[in-house]
């Protein structure tokens, strides 16, 4: 773990976000640093971390450390918190954003890309909040935002495993909020819809409908996410047509959501 700026001393509240290298997770570290908020920034891309460090330092005078790894390696989260443990550095905001999607029948996509995608989407998720949401009740405050998405309340046929992790990502968020009412401590599930990132290229999905018509901004997504966070809202649906499409889900019968869902990802 390093940083670009280690003279930079003050004490700010610390936020941790994964997947930081692009997309909502990019803009989650450029909010928060906009609002003081020192960061460790964590995704695969080393390159690319340092020079977002580079610029939220230079723009917020912040900290920003940067950790280049994989947290889709079994056991990296623990890795992860363990280092911070031995800097003596506490999270007070923990943003669960790192994650990937694939697009295909389930038969015919790549087993070793799927069990990837749960490693990451899921087990990481859990295994991180695990040590900083315990360390976060024990002084009495602390924020996570975990990101899920629209696909958290329906079957995803041509998406079978994502839309899976999404749904778990979005029940053991409301879980954890209830479990921790009263306790200072947060948790946010934010479920954007399509939006306007790197995921769709490397989930294979340019020939799908459902991202043929208007996407929200990143941006515009991870401040929904923020203002929920500020409010402590257990679950955050950026975008009325998202939440109606959500809403929709909770009272269609399965079969016929499955179907629509089905319909609308096929391929143009």
């Amino acid at each position: 773990m390093s940083t670009a700026n280690a003279s930079l001393e003050k004490n700010a509240p610390l936020a941790l976000v994964t997947g930081a290298s692009g997309g909502i997770g990019l803009e989650f570290a450029r909010q928060l640093a906009a609002a003081g908020h020192d960061l460790v920034l964590v995704a695969r891309s080393e390159a690319k971390l340092r020079a977002l460090a580079d610029e939220l330092e230079s723009s917020h005078s912040i900290r920003a450390r940067v950790v280049a790894m994989d947290l889709g390696k079994p056991h990296a989260a623990s890795e992860l918190a363990a280092e911070l443990d031995a800097l003596g550095l506490a999270v007070d905001v923990l943003i669960n954003n790192a994650g990937f999607g694939l697009f295909g029948e389930f038969v015919d996509t790549e087993l070793d890309e799927e069990l990837a995608m749960i490693q990451l989407n899921i087990v990481a998720l859990t295994e991180l909040s695990k040590h900083l949401v315990r360390a976060m009740k024990a002084r009495g405050r602390g924020q996570v935002l975990n990101v899920a998405s629209t696909a958290a309340f329906q079957p995803g046929p041509l998406m079978a495993v994502y839309y899976a992790t999404k749904a778990y990502v979005l029940s053991f968020s409301e879980a954890l909020a209830a479990e921790l009412e009263g306790s200072g401590v947060s948790v946010t599930a934010l479920c954007p819809g399509p939006t306007t990132s790197g995921f769709q290229a490397a989930a294979q999905l340019e020939g799908s409908k459902l991202i043929k018509g208007k996407m929200a901004g990143a941006a515009e997504v991870a401040t929904h996410g923020m203002r929920a966070l500020a409010r402590g809202k257990a679950v955050a649906i950026p975008g009325a047509q998202n939440w109606m499409i959500a809403q929709t889900s909770r009272l269609l019968p399965r079969k016929t959501v499955t179907r629509l869902v089905k319909r609308v990802q096929a391929p143009v």
